[in-house]
């Protein structure tokens, strides 16, 4: 049975940065309940406390931050990037640990997003990019979806589930 990392926000734990949850959803609810789901929030596994600073990536980049080019910067100015990084390689090192093919992350998160993300500007602008985790992830050949695509992810599961013939 193929398993799936999940941001812990998403299944109702409360690991946001403001010491909030963003789920829990009917599709991670059930998949959990099929014992597939393996819940991580990056930024809590990398050492940062619940609640904390908001924090952004300057230009929305995870690769980047990854690459050593860009920092994770938060609301009052600390780099926080080595718990960013710490978080990312845990979550990978799950999906290795796991032969996990498919991720669901927090949408816009500066770990988890994996279509957008704020700007750095602490202003709610968003651009595209990807979190630090979400980079990662994709580098490994994981397929990362968000909460808004479900139905996506899904799809992607029930492919992977087909034996081969």
């Amino acid at each position: 049975m193929q398993k799936i990392l999940v941001s812990r926000c998403l299944l109702g734990h409360l690991v946001r940065y403001d010491g909030g949850a963003s789920g829990p959803y009917a599709q991670l609810s059930q998949w959990q309940a099929e014992g597939r789901v393996v819940p991580l929030c990056p930024e809590v596994a990398g050492g940062l406390p619940t609640p904390r600073a908001a924090a952004e990536i300057p230009g929305g980049q995870g690769a980047q931050v990854l690459e050593g080019l860009a920092r994770v910067i938060t609301s009052d100015g600390e780099d926080v990037s080595e718990a960013f990084l710490s978080g990312a390689h845990q979550a990978l090192e799950l999906v290795r640990r796991h032969d996990i093919r498919i991720a669901v992350l927090k949408a816009n998160s500066p770990s988890c997003g994996n279509r957008l993300a704020y700007d750095g500007t602490f202003s709610g602008v968003k651009v595209r990019g990807e979190g630090v985790t979400a980079a990662l992830l994709k580098q490994a050949g994981v397929q990362v979806f968000s909460e808004l695509e479900l139905p996506e992810a899904l799809v992607a599961l029930q492919r992977l589930d087909i034996p081969a013939l």
